[in-house]
């Protein structure tokens, strides 16, 4: 059987599309990475998939008149490399129904909190700022709203009095790392049904 063809999307550094590498390097993760998506042209996630060998498709949605533009242009370009699944790794645009609709069910999300808690921007921050003591990581289906799809995986992350926000980002992060990967697997492998 073929491995199930991942397209992450990234609009920054990509930190988890280099833990969805190791995993797929490791053996733990049996999947390929066929694509990288990314709507910033200077970001650092490019680079790293020419690195590593992952074709790329970047745009600048400034060029398209709507997003229904370069969503269709980006659902082209899906079929064409024949994606699985869509992997959102810190991409910072929702997702709209031109490139809903012929994923549905197939598009997952990672969001750095306990969802429903803390949706949208900068959710360490909220959560730092809000001195909850329990913070962590959803892994979820993405629909039309912002990190309202149903929820797939969660992993908690506990805040201490003396932890700053560079550090709580970080811990989020090192359980990111793990869970993405590992949600991923179990999706793809039939465990987890939309």
């Amino acid at each position: 059987m073929s491995k199930a063809k991942l397209a992450v999307f990234a609009s920054g550094t990509g930190s988890n599309y280099d833990a969805i590498i190791d995993a797929i390097n490791n053996g733990t993760l049996d999947a390929e990475a066929a694509l990288l998506v990314c709507d910033k042209p200077a970001a650092k996630v490019v680079e790293k998939a020419k690195h590593n060998g992952t074709p790329t498709f970047v745009f600048d949605p400034k060029q398209y008149a709507a997003k229904e533009l370069f969503e269709a242009k980006i659902v082209e370009v899906l079929q064409e490399a024949e994606i699985d699944w869509i992997i959102l790794a810190g991409y910072m645009r929702l997702i709209g129904k031109t490139l809903l609709q012929p994923f549905e069910g197939k598009i997952i999300n990672i969001h750095p909190s306990l969802l429903p808690a803390f949706p949208g921007l900068d959710a360490i921050g909220q959560a730092f700022d809000a001195g909850v003591k329990v913070s962590g990581v959803t892994v979820h289906y993405v629909d039309a709203g912002m990190d309202t799809g149903k929820i797939i995986a969660q992993d908690v992350v506990y805040i201490n009095d003396e932890m700053t926000r560079d550090e709580l980002q970080s811990a989020i992060q090192q359980v990111e790392h793990k869970l993405y990967p590992a949600t991923i697997q179990k999706l793809i492998s039939g465990g987890e049904s939309s």
